[in-house]
C-alpha cells in the first residue's frame, strides 16, 4: 500500500514523455536525526519501484536516488517521502538545493515537452519582421508618379 502510493505521489503525469540525453539524474535525499533510521526504511521502500535506483548515502541520514527525469522528479520523491511521514532536513542549504533543483527539473521537463522547432524556417520570422519594419528602401512616392510617361 505504502509503494504504491509512493510511485503515485512521485511519478508525475510524464508517462507520455520519451527519454532525452541529459534526463538521468542522480540526486541525495538527506533526513533529519530524528526519528533515526529514516534513511534505511525509505530505502526498502523505494526500493520496490519501478525504474528508480536506491542505495544508501555516502554521508549518515542520506539515501541516493537514480531515476529518469520522464519517470519521475526530486519534488514528487520528496513530496511522497513527506507524506508517508518521514522526515527530511530542512537547513539552509537543503532548502537551497532542492529550490534549485526543483526549478531545473521542472524547467527541463517544459523544454522536453516542446515539439522540436523547424530551425531551417526560423528565417521566416526574421524576414517577416523586416518587412513590417521601417527601412530606407521604402518610397511613399504614389506609383503614377514614380513612373515614367
Amino acid at each position: 500500500m505504502k509503494r504504491a502510493l509512493a510511485r503515485d505521489e512521485a511519478s508525475g503525469a510524464h508517462s507520455h514523455i520519451s527519454p532525452q540525453p541529459g534526463s538521468i539524474k542522480r540526486r541525495e535525499i538527506r533526513f533529519t536525526k530524528m526519528p533515526p533510521g529514516q534513511a534505511e526504511k525509505a530505502a526498502d521502500l523505494l526500493a520496490g519501484m519501478e525504474l528508480l535506483q536506491v542505495a544508501l548515502g555516502t554521508r549518515e541520514r542520506c539515501l541516493t536516488v537514480s531515476y529518469d527525469l520522464v519517470d519521475y522528479t526530486y519534488e514528487g520523491l520528496e513530496r511522497a517521502l513527506r507524506n508517508l511521514g518521514y522526515h527530511l532536513d530542512n537547513s539552509l542549504y537543503c532548502k537551497i538545493v532542492r529550490a534549485v533543483v526543483y526549478f531545473t527539473e521542472e524547467t527541463q521537463l517544459k523544454n522536453i515537452k516542446e515539439p522540436a522547432r523547424l530551425i531551417k524556417k526560423s528565417n521566416e520570422v526574421y524576414i517577416k519582421a523586416y518587412q513590417h519594419h521601417p527601412h530606407g528602401d521604402h518610397d511613399d512616392t504614389p506609383i503614377e508618379l514614380r513612373e515614367d510617361r
